[in-house]
């Protein structure tokens, strides 16, 4: 097995070394280390150092718009995101006040489910449940969160005047408040090693279902495209999950900047998908990186060339689908 700190301390060693050989050096922009985008990233980056030989580091910044400004901005070459994030930056809505036109999605990932949980304790199993009861908001250091918890809210047919708004500024303090019961619910992506460290702080914790029908889905897509309902099963990596539940759901993407060779593109979706089996061995999250289904139409965002070449050679439908 690769261990993920392997990978994540050779991308720091290999960033160290970027000054020295700026020209040959790519990078990939995530949030700050510990996310999942910079973990996945580091994995990513380290098999495309030793098996293809590219010259890819890991480089963190703020969170999601200064990360896309960097691939916008051709200071970065890839990126990792949720769709509904490259959506909303290159049409310069939501979150973003000015269009970043030079993006690009290079492949879809896999699927990231995303929840509410509370303490099992609390006796609620619904995100219905939570009405009149209080729920993370605000979310300055990590804005992309507010249309996630505004879609799950949806799916559990309640807005925002429902609950009672509790500020929070990120992902880890949101569930350390719910922890501590400052905050009655916290918002976290399904096997998040947070979501199992709360769990054993507090004797429990669950998630809470959602409404997964048409009426529902309709309003989760009025806050983001490219949301959608998807199944999760219980497994030991999946606190929280009792039993099998519909969650909203996005895909997680690849990105390129439009500056960034047709070549390089192809050579990197060569080493995610020859390489799948280590990759996957040193992050499992990543054995869902299916050839098949890495070409994915979404609205308002454009493929890079060098994907659909590639896709192309590999004989992968580019027939759109959803």
């Amino acid at each position: 097995m690769k261990p993920i700190k392997n990978f994540v301390l050779a991308g720091l060693v290999a960033a160290g070394l970027a000054p020295a050989a700026h020209a040959q050096v790519q990078s990939f922009s995530t949030p700050p280390q510990g996310s999942v985008w910079n973990t996945m990233a580091s994995v990513i980056s380290g098999e495309a150092r030793g098996s293809a030989g590219m010259r890819l580091v890991v480089q963190p910044y703020g969170g999601n718009a200064q990360m896309m400004q960097a691939v916008n901005d051709a200071l970065a070459e890839f990126s990792l995101n949720d769709v509904n994030d490259v959506i909303t930056a290159v049409t310069g809505t939501g979150e973003y006040p000015t269009a970043m036109p030079n993006l690009r999605i290079v492949a879809r990932v896999n699927p990231f489910p995303v929840g509410l949980y509370v303490k099992e304790s609390s006796g609620m199993t619904a995100v219905a449940d939570l009405k009149g009861r209080s729920v993370p908001s605000g979310w300055d250091a990590f804005p992309i969160a507010r249309s996630h918890v505004t879609a799950i809210l949806a799916a559990g047919a309640l807005t925002w005047d429902d609950v009672k708004q509790v500020p929070v500024p990120e992902l880890i303090r949101g569930s350390d408040d719910m922890a501590s019961g400052r905050v009655d619910s916290a918002f976290f992506a399904v096997g998040g090693p947070k979501v199992a460290e709360v769990d054993a702080s507090v004797g429990g914790v669950r998630f809470l279902t959602v409404d997964a029908n048409d009426a529902t889905m309709a309003k989760i897509r009025e806050v983001r495209p490219a949301f959608y309902f998807a199944e999760v099963t219980p497994a030991p990596v999946r606190v929280g999950v009792k039993e099998p539940m519909m969650f909203v759901t996005w895909d997680n993407v690849l990105v390129a900047g439009s500056h960034v060779s047709d070549d390089d593109v192809r050579k990197l979706l060569g080493v995610l998908f020859d390489q799948r089996e280590a990759i996957g061995e040193a992050y499992p999250p990543l054995l869902a990186l299916n050839l098949e289904t890495a070409f994915k139409e979404y609205p308002g965002v454009e493929y890079h060339p060098g994907a659909v070449a590639f896709f192309e050679e590999r004989g992968v439908s580019l027939t759109p689908h959803q």
